[in-house]
């Protein structure tokens, strides 16, 4: 464990507050539309953090799926000051040299893909509906193609476009009448969205693995089946991998493992490795969809954030890093499946490489994540009957072990001490 001073004079302290009246500050003056639990994070090193208190967490969500690399990395942390000695920000009135090669990247890494660098996961995807709407509508010149089809259970971000392509009315509440065009279809399901296809879609949304719905998997042959179907009629195919790109799944993009290309990547979180950035790949095919002065942002591809991304994908590379995800993950999910075998009330896991998910019979989600938290593990719940696990890809097996072992030490007491769930 490291060193760490919890003195109001220590290295990485910079107030007076206890935790306790920390949070209650921000309680009282940050607004309301989070739900953060009372820890109050101010160190991060590798595959942990620590709290103002001083205590050490393992990190098993990882920012949710955001520090790829875990915290403070040192490659990271270098490239970073470096950059911000010397340049910080110019717009995209110019060009800058980490913007630049970084989209080398990946584009290589797309197969001459051409890239619109943003600053999130839902500027990538808005910018990737609005590109798809222009392809249609201006490039095809077919003025009436302008709707889309998502799936339920999705999710795609909050900014209006997106969260009028999740298909979850639950983030539409309140924020009605969202964006018109949209029609949802059933992932895992080609029927459903073959009865939604005509003329008038100008793009498919769809996210490889469905994470925030529930780490629901693609069936096989379900999104080569989508890829046809789009080809067919000719609509775009987009796929959101902000989750689940980057490495996650045991390759640079999910798509590659399925067999397909699609027209639209929209990449993120683990990209700028804890910094903000985001990314929409098109094909060269279709790339003039968007033209100068069609789509812009103040921030997109700002030097800092680009310069940490850009060596993000160099330390993926140099230490096989995506590699490792797919071996590590699979020795997780094994022994995440002999665990819950021992308790009747959890399911067996699902998911591939670092992005994980377990299931409950019971409504124990919730509870099984604080009680983790109180033991020192961090990880997250996406509803009350599973839990998610985004670790860094850094983490090793003894990570691994270790964050099985609280789990166990976690079952054992949901199995003595039910939650009451009235």
């Amino acid at each position: 464990m490291s060193s760490f001073d919890t003195s109001p004079t220590g290295n990485f302290v910079i107030g007076e507050h206890d935790q306790d009246a920390l949070v209650a500050i921000g309680r009282r003056t940050m607004s309301k539309n989070f739900r953060q639990q009372p820890l109050v994070a101010v160190k991060g090193e590798g595959m942990y953090i620590w709290d103002r208190a001083g205590k050490r967490y393992l990190d098993f969500i990882g920012g949710i799926a955001v520090n790829g690399l875990g915290h403070s990395h040192p490659r990271l942390v270098e490239a970073g000051s470096r950059q911000l000695a010397q340049l910080w920000h110019v717009s995209n009135l110019y060009f800058n040299e980490p913007q630049i090669l970084l989209s080398e990247r990946l584009s290589e890494a797309f197969v001459d893909g051409r890239v619109y660098l943003c600053n999130s996961g839902a500027e990538a995807n808005e910018a990737a509906l609005k590109f798809a709407r222009r392809y249609g509508s201006i490039t095809r010149k077919e003025p009436n193609r302008t709707n889309f089809i998502t799936f339920k259970k999705s999710f795609h971000g909050r900014t209006m476009f997106a969260l009028s392509a999740t298909a979850q009315p639950k983030y539409h509440k309140g924020f009605e009448p969202v964006v018109p065009g949209f029609r949802y279809a059933m992932f895992n399901d080609i029927d459903s969205v073959a009865a939604l296809m005509d003329d008038t879609v100008c793009g498919v949304l769809v996210e490889p693995i469905q994470a925030e719905g529930g780490i629901i998997m693609p069936e096989t042959g379900f999104l080569k089946d989508l890829r046809q179907l789009t080809e067919d009629n000719g609509a775009l195919l987009l796929l959101d991998e902000v989750q689940c790109g980057v490495g996650r799944t045991g390759s640079f993009f999910a798509f590659e493992q399925e067999g397909i290309r699609p027209d639209v990547v929209t990449l993120a979180k683990a990209l700028g490795g804890g910094l903000p950035i985001g990314a929409m790949i098109t094909t060269e095919e279709v790339a003039d969809g968007f033209q100068p002065g069609s789509h812009g942002s103040t921030f997109a591809g700002n030097a800092v954030a680009a310069r940490v991304a850009l060596e993000v994908l160099n330390v993926l590379e140099d230490d096989q890093l995506i590699s490792h995800v797919r071996t590590a993950g699979a020795y997780f999910m094994q022994q995440l499946d002999r665990l819950a075998k021992k308790y009747d009330f959890v399911e067996g896991a699902r998911g591939r490489g670092f992005i994980v998910g377990l299931g409950f019979n019971k409504e124990y989600a919730p509870e099984a994540m604080l009680r983790s938290m109180e033991r020192g593990l961090l990880i997250n719940r996406l509803n009350p009957h599973t839990l998610r696990f985004l670790p860094p890809l850094i983490a090793q097996h003894s990570h691994i072990d270790a964050a099985l072992d609280i789990l166990a030490d976690v079952f054992e007491d949901l199995k003595r001490n039910p939650p009451n769930l009235e």
